[in-house]
């Protein structure tokens, strides 16, 4: 088999093995000692790959399986920080998407035995009572509470579909192109801690709080 037919397991491999938890194989550095034949082949089948990774990520997503940053970083060093940015954000809304219908309509059963599970998952359902757009789009803007989670409560809350869908893809704007914009610089880095920096974790803080201000707008608001 030809050098370019192997390429194409490449980020097929990648996804399973970020599904499979297995981030000793799957590491920068095996990213960063194929980087040039990877975006060569990416060049050549752009349009294959741009479904390939974005249908991967949505499932992901969907499946609530780890490995979120190290795929948003994939998809930042594949197509670039614009164009990565625009598929993480639609593919990590569509599967979000996926998540909530499934478990409001399909699995309600199993999704609140796993929100049990989690020990957040009630003071993170406490908050939608006062204003959920608000509330979910803080969310989102700032990763307070893992994705998966966020992702699963709204179900079983009055949250409508909609405003789970503007929400998520609004919010988790920001995040992806900070993402996206690392991994195209991806053969910088050297570990998955210097992502998140101190200025990064402000800027996403600061976006936050004014999406909370129409809260606590009315809050000041003489009775």
């Amino acid at each position: 088999m030809q050098k370019q037919h192997l390429i194409w397991l490449v980020p097929v491999v990648a996804i399973l093995l970020v599904w499979l938890d297995l981030p000793n194989v799957l590491s920068l550095d095996n990213i960063r000692a194929h980087r040039e034949a990877l975006l060569a082949f990416t060049e050549r089948h752009y349009l294959a790959m741009l479904l390939l990774c974005g249908l991967g990520y949505s499932l992901s997503t969907a499946l609530s399986l780890p490995g979120g940053t190290v795929l948003s970083l994939l998809l930042g060093f594949l197509f670039g920080r614009w164009a990565g940015t625009v598929l993480i954000v639609i593919s990590a809304t569509l599967g979000a998407g996926a998540v909530f219908w499934l478990a409001r309509y399909l699995f309600a059963d199993w999704a609140r035995e796993k929100l049990k599970a989690s020990a957040l998952s009630q003071k993170l359902l406490d908050g939608f009572d006062a204003d959920a757009f608000n509330y979910l789009l803080f969310l989102r803007l700032v990763p307070l509470f893992p994705f998966w989670l966020v992702n699963l409560a709204p179900a079983f809350t009055s949250v409508s579909m909609r405003t789970y869908l503007v929400t998520t893809f609004i919010g988790i704007m920001p995040g992806s192109f900070i993402f996206a914009n690392l991994g195209q610089s991806l053969g910088r880095i050297d570990r998955l801690d210097q992502l998140l920096s101190v200025e990064t974790m402000a800027a996403l803080s600061l976006l936050g709080l004014l999406s909370l201000m129409p809260v606590l707008s009315k809050h000041l608001q003489p009775d």
